[in-house]
């Protein structure tokens, strides 16, 4: 199970303002081999944390990225759980590596992948930003040619592609669009408060941070959910709220990231991340990285 609160904003906004705002937990087994967010070794252009399963080195579940050509290109997958997928022969960790990695608009993406769908069932969540000042409207390049932002959701559990409207608050997890799960409703409704409250000129970043990873770290149960009990049956009650932590503590939210991007287009990518298996633990490893995109 994950979660994640994607804001865009849809309008050139004052100094101060936000132009995209995002809060993930990635829930995992917590012997399962990462690598803490930082720069590609092999694409410098390229941030996010690493999945080192052996096997499966190399994909991961959320990146950002810049390319030379103007565009600021984020992608975060979400597993869907309880759905069963025929011919399987492809791990799901490349889908957004190949996203940042290639030259493809994500709409073109998207389709690419579905045409080629051997993957279990997910949920691609990809955001393009220009790194000039987006416009609102209907998508033509204003004066100085920049283009407005496009949020798009994909799934292949069933095919489909979904523009996301911008400038409000968006949530996705692990189910389908159409039936989100509760936390993902809740969390939504928080997301939109702190927005509304933090993301305004001259606010305090860090106390923006620390709502956002205060949301991220909720242990609020919210059951009974009828969508995830189908999905999930007999763990579903563990498994609904925010921060996830299992009984068996072999699986939870070991990894919850905020990144956000002004007006300047200056990215920061804060990172906290369980080491070893204990998440009662005070060992977590909190990453920030500093990046001007032009």
């Amino acid at each position: 199970m994950c979660i994640l609160f994607v804001y865009v904003d849809d309008r050139c906004g004052p100094a101060g303002r936000y132009r995209l705002i995002l809060a993930s937990n990635r829930d995992e087994f917590y012997a399962r081999p990462a690598l803490p967010a930082s720069p590609w070794a092999e694409n410098a252009r390229i941030i996010g944390g690493r999945d080192m399963e052996p096997g499966r080195e190399g994909g991961t579940w959320l990146a950002i990225g810049n390319h030379p050509e103007g565009r600021i290109k984020l992608g975060a997958l979400l597993n869907v759980t309880g759905e069963t997928k025929a011919n399987v022969t492809n791990g799901r960790g490349p889908i957004v590596a190949n996203f940042l990695t290639g030259e493809l608009p994500n709409r073109m993406y998207s389709e690419q992948l579905l045409e080629q769908d051997n993957f279990g069932a997910f949920n691609l969540v990809s955001v393009e930003l220009d790194t000039q000042q987006a416009t609102i409207g209907d998508g033509a390049a204003d004066q100085a040619g920049s283009l407005k932002p496009v949020v798009l959701h994909t799934s292949n559990a069933p095919h489909s592609i979904a523009e996301c409207k911008v400038g409000e608050a968006l949530a996705f997890g692990n189910s389908t669009m159409e039936k989100p799960l509760q936390k993902v409703c809740r969390g939504r409704e928080r997301f939109a408060e702190i927005v509304a409250k933090r993301n305004v000129q001259f606010e305090d970043k860090d106390a923006f941070v620390d709502d956002l990873m205060e949301l991220l770290k909720s242990d609020v149960r919210h059951f009974p959910d009828p969508e995830l009990s189908r999905r999930a049956g007999q763990h579903a009650e563990y498994l609904s709220s925010i921060n996830v932590r299992m009984p068996n503590g072999t699986y939870g939210s070991r990894t919850r990231t905020v990144i956000l991007i002004d007006y300047q287009n200056q990215m920061e990518f804060i990172e906290e991340t369980l080491i070893g298996t204990d998440p009662q633990s005070d060992q977590w490893k909190t990453t920030r990285i500093v990046r001007e995109f032009c």
